[in-house]
């Protein structure tokens, strides 16, 4: 790893995105919570208070992480959502 801070490399972007990688990015996303709890599961405590990288996360910090940006970014947009269809209703 050359930079600890970006352990699979810095952000490439590409637009637009094809329908299918639109399909592959929602699937991705919808089975991440599952794999994360595979991958967690059984490890103790120590190993889930174990930094991913010198001065990073834990792994459960990781996790946290993960799961409140999940619930944030569903937030956002149903809420954002609700307020479009409010708009469009008067």
């Amino acid at each position: 790893m050359s930079d600890p801070h970006y352990p699979i490399g810095e952000l490439s972007y590409t637009s637009p995105l094809t329908a299918e990688q639109k399909q592959q990015y929602l699937t991705d996303i919808e089975q991440t919570p599952a794999r994360l709890r595979a991958a967690l599961r059984g490890l103790s405590g120590q190993q889930l208070d174990t930094p991913y990288r010198d001065g990073g996360w834990t792994l459960r910090q990781v996790a946290h992480h993960v799961a409140d940006s999940h619930m944030n970014s569903y937030l956002k947009r149903t809420s954002t959502y609700a307020a479009f269809v409010a708009r469009r209703s008067f």
